[in-house]
């Protein structure tokens, strides 16, 4: 009976002495550097049959276009209404969909020819843009990204993003990533990973370091993720960037 207790005693204190679980931290590798136009303020970013698709912001500067990866040209661009100011987009069933950051309007294009095909409304300010194959998720910059029918653009629930119980703030530009929503957090190096069921971050991706001083000098925040589904790439770029990188996540211990 004494050795019982002993034990008993000993498994409690080694509990006790255990340290708290760690959300997974990862850094990078980069596999390749591609061109990026350095005047683009980038708000959102996809990768869809071999071509990059590209948000950009600023008032009398916003459109959206579609990229060469070599060579960072742009094969095809539509002006924004200089009133507005564009935010993230995404590619569904055929249609480009972007947000305007406090316009409360978001705008549809045909992916093929950019003809407009129409607009929607959404309260409150917008920045991301993601989808899996049922619905469409919105970040707004704050620690909950928004849940929307992709036919309707109707708000079906929202996620509470939360780490350890903590909630996550200002996530901006968004993309699904086999199974999960990455997200930019704004005036950060970081990208943090989410599960979309519950909203807890699986892993936190550490980007410090990808652009040398003389590039960060004239550049502003990390901000564009997209993902290569078909041959398994994850780009990424920022606002005011000269380059776009592709990158290999590295596990820190």
């Amino acid at each position: 009976m004494r050795n019982l207790i002993v034990g008993a005693v000993l498994a409690i204190l080694s509990l006790h002495a255990a340290p708290l679980s760690r959300t997974p931290s990862y850094g990078y590798k980069v596999i390749h550097t591609y061109p990026h136009d350095r005047y683009a303020f980038t708000q959102g970013l996809e990768f869809r049959g071999g071509f990059l698709y590209e948000g950009t912001g600023l008032n009398g500067r916003s459109s959206i276009r579609k990229v060469d990866l070599e060579s960072g040209r742009i094969l095809q661009e539509t002006p924004l209404d200089p009133k507005y100011f564009g935010e993230g987009i995404t590619l569904f069933d055929r249609r480009l969909i972007q947000l305007t950051w406090q316009g409360h309007r978001g705008f549809l294009y045909d992916v093929q020819s950019f003809r407009p095909l129409g607009e929607f409304e959404y309260p409150g300010e917008g920045w991301g843009l993601t989808h899996d194959a049922r619905q469409i998720y919105m970040s707004d910059g704050s620690s909950e990204i928004r849940c929307w029918n992709p036919k309707t653009f109707a708000e079906t629930r929202r996620i509470a993003v939360r780490d350890k119980g903590m909630p996550t703030t200002m996530l901006n530009e968004l993309e699904f990533v086999r199974g999960e929503i990455y997200a930019n957090v704004w005036q950060t190096d970081n990208i943090v990973r989410i599960s979309p069921s519950d909203g807890h971050v699986t892993g936190w991706i550490d980007l410090s370091g990808l652009l040398t001083a003389d590039e960060a000098a004239t550049a502003d925040v990390l901000n564009g993720i997209a993902w290569d589904a078909s041959h398994d790439r994850l780009f990424v770029t920022g606002k005011l960037w000269p380059k776009l990188f592709e990158i290999r996540l590295v596990r820190r211990s």
